[in-house]
């Protein structure tokens, strides 16, 4: 009887066991640490590996145990006979508190040591440093040595170790590229360092892996990994953009404004002109998502514009009625984002 009810059981657990093994074939190689891209990413990975053999060690030992137990030892047809009763046995005691242990030391050890170099970015700060800000729900990208800023998407160069440093305006937030490197908390007022490193060009995708309000879900950014010649080009293309941005807007000239610089002069400057209340938008039409998952394109632009709360709930950019803005207005502004491209 109970192994028939065990035999349903399994038979039963076996389709969720299938769409489980399926499911974790799905998703896109820049979003999984088990396709590292990044070369701290490849030393979680061995720590990944080191874990799983180390389990299936005793996961191995357990059940050819189990086995010999339960084939040794089953009761015999026709044998009433009362086990011999053991109270103890030192040997075995001392064998299974050491092994376990020794498989703590060899897990610990590694494990500690590849923590630490991870934290340490004292070499990395040596080839770039990036001030790291996380908002509700949007990520602010500092380049405080170029005098370059930038939102939801983080540039860096091909093949080098750039250094981290993490804050956070309001609540604990976790930064977390799968692809590239391991999660690193975004603490309020105070500074957390890490560094990542891409091995190959390509946009990697990073989430929040901290619970942080209702959108946490959609507190997602891109790390964009240029070859170095590239990497030089948008860093002096975007403090071009941002200088003839800035010159423009205060020279205060309004006979030559569009309709969409006149609206984001009066409606959208005061927040996103410095990168630091809400994200630049000095290359907003380079970008590849709005509000860092929505596609990019004119009308999730205006439908953001419009009402914000309704694509990222918790968010603290405010909405625009028709009485702030006009349909009009409001496709004028949405095409001048959208061209507010580097090139």
């Amino acid at each position: 009887m109970v192994v028939k009810k065990s035999g349903k059981m399994l038979f039963r657990l076996l389709p969720i066991g299938l769409m489980a093994l399926l499911l974790s074939g799905c998703g896109i190689p820049e979003l999984s640490a088990l396709q590292p891209r990044g070369e701290g990413a490849e030393m979680q990975l061995e720590i990944i590996k080191l874990s799983l053999w180390v389990m299936l060690f005793v996961l191995a030992i357990v059940a050819v145990i189990y086995v010999y137990v339960l084939m040794k030892f089953r009761r015999k047809s026709g044998d009433n006979t009362v086990p011999k009763q053991v109270e103890g046995n030192h040997t075995l005691e001392i064998i299974w508190t050491v092994i376990p242990i020794l498989l703590l030391v060899v897990l610990a050890v590694p494990t500690i040591k590849t923590t630490v170099e991870l934290a340490d970015a004292k070499e990395a700060k040596k080839n770039e440093q990036i001030n790291v800000t996380a908002n509700l729900y949007w990520w602010e990208f500092e380049y405080p040595d170029k005098g370059v800023s930038t939102g939801q998407e983080l540039v860096i160069p091909v093949g080098k170790r750039v250094a981290v440093n993490l804050t956070s305006k309001d609540v604990i937030h976790s930064f977390w590229v799968p692809a590239l490197s391991g999660k690193t908390d975004t603490n309020p007022g105070l500074d957390n360092e890490m560094w990542l490193q891409a091995q190959e060009a390509g946009t990697y995708y990073g989430k929040c892996a901290e619970l942080c309000g209702p959108s946490h879900a959609l507190m997602d950014f891109k790390v964009i990994a240029l070859e170095q010649d590239d990497y030089d080009a948008w860093l002096k293309d975007m403090k071009t953009a941002k200088e003839a941005e800035t010159k423009q807007l205060d020279a205060k000239n309004e006979k030559n404004w569009t309709t969409g610089e006149q609206v984001y002069a009066q409606n959208c400057l005061s927040c996103h002109g410095g990168g630091k209340v809400a994200p630049s938008l000095t290359n907003f039409g380079d970008r590849q998502r709005i509000a860092g998952y929505l596609d990019h394109d004119k009308e999730n632009l205006e439908n953001w514009i419009r009402d914000p709360q309704k694509e990222k709930q918790g968010t603290k950019m405010p909405g625009f009625s028709e009485d702030q803005i006009s349909d009009e207005e409001l496709s004028e502004l949405a095409d001048y984002l959208l061209d507010k491209k580097l090139q």
